[in-house]
C-alpha cells in the first residue's frame, strides 16, 4: 500500500473504512476501502470474496468500478473509483428526483451499524430479539447459529423506526420464509404514494426476496 497516500476518511460501513487516497506515482485520485480480518478466522470473509467477485464482473457507468485488490496478512485493501459525492448527496443536488422522499431517507443512516458480522448480527439480535425456534422455526439449524448467543427482548417497532409510517411495519419481518415477494413489495400500500419509479422499483428489487 505504499504506492498510496491517505488524503482522509471519507465513510465508515458494516466490515470496513474507506479512505480518499492519492496514487504517488500517477495522482489519481482513489477510493480505498479497508476491510478488517479478523484473525482467529482463516481467510478472507465470505461476503469480501462475494463483493470483489461480483464487482469484477459488473461493468457499467452507473456501478463503481474496483480498479484493484491489494492483500497481506493482516488488512484487505479494495481499490475503488474516487466519486465525488454519493447517493445522498446527488439526490439532495438534484431538483425533481424520481426517488420518493422516503426512500431517500434510507440513505442517511445504516439501521444496524455493526463494524463486523457478529456486531451486526448483535445489534439486529439486541432490537429485533434474539431469534429462536419459536421467532423463526429451523433457526437452531443454522451452520453458524451459536446456542451461547445472548438472548435479547424484541423491542417495539415503533422504539427501532419511530418515524415509519403504520403502511411500512409489515415490512420488516425477521423469518425470511415470512417476507414478502419483490413483487408484492411493489404493490405494498407503503410504496403507492407518490408511485413508484423505475429507480425506487430497482431499490425494492434489490431489497427483498424474489
Amino acid at each position: 500500500m505504499d504506492m498510496f497516500q491517505k488524503v482522509e476518511k471519507i465513510g465508515e460501513g458494516t466490515y470496513g473504512v474507506v479512505y480518499k487516497a492519492k496514487n504517488r506515482e500517477t495522482g489519481q485520485l482513489v477510493a480505498l476501502k479497508k476491510i478488517r480480518l479478523d484473525l482467529e478466522m482463516e481467510g478472507v470473509p465470505s461476503t469480501a470474496i462475494r463483493e470483489i467477485s461480483l464487482l469484477k464482473e459488473l461493468k457499467h457507468p452507473n456501478i463503481v468500478r474496483l480498479l484493484d485488490v491489494v492483500h497481506n496478512e493482516r488488512k484487505l485493501y479494495l481499490v475503488f473509483e474516487f466519486l465525488s459525492q454519493d447517493l445522498k448527496k446527488y439526490m439532495d443536488s438534484t431538483p425533481g428526483s424520481e426517488l420518493p422522499l422516503h426512500l431517500i431517507k434510507v440513505t442517511r443512516k445504516a439501521l444496524f451499524p455493526g463494524d463486523s458480522e457478529i456486531d451486526q448480527l448483535f445489534r439486529i439480535f439486541r432490537m429485533l430479539g434474539t431469534p429462536s425456534e419459536d421467532t423463526w422455526p429451523g433457526v437452531t439449524q443454522l451452520p453458524d447459529y451459536k446456542g451461547s448467543f445472548p438472548k435479547w427482548t424484541r423491542k417495539g417497532l415503533e422504539e427501532i423506526v419511530p418515524n415509519l409510517e403504520p403502511e411500512g411495519r409489515d415490512l420488516l419481518m425477521y423469518d425470511p420464509s415470512q417476507r414478502i415477494t419483490a413483487k408484492t413489495a411493489l404493490a405494498h400500500p407503503y410504496f403507492s404514494s407518490p408511485e413508484p419509479s423505475p429507480a425506487a422499483r430497482q431499490y425494492v428489487l434489490q431489497r427483498f426476496r424474489h
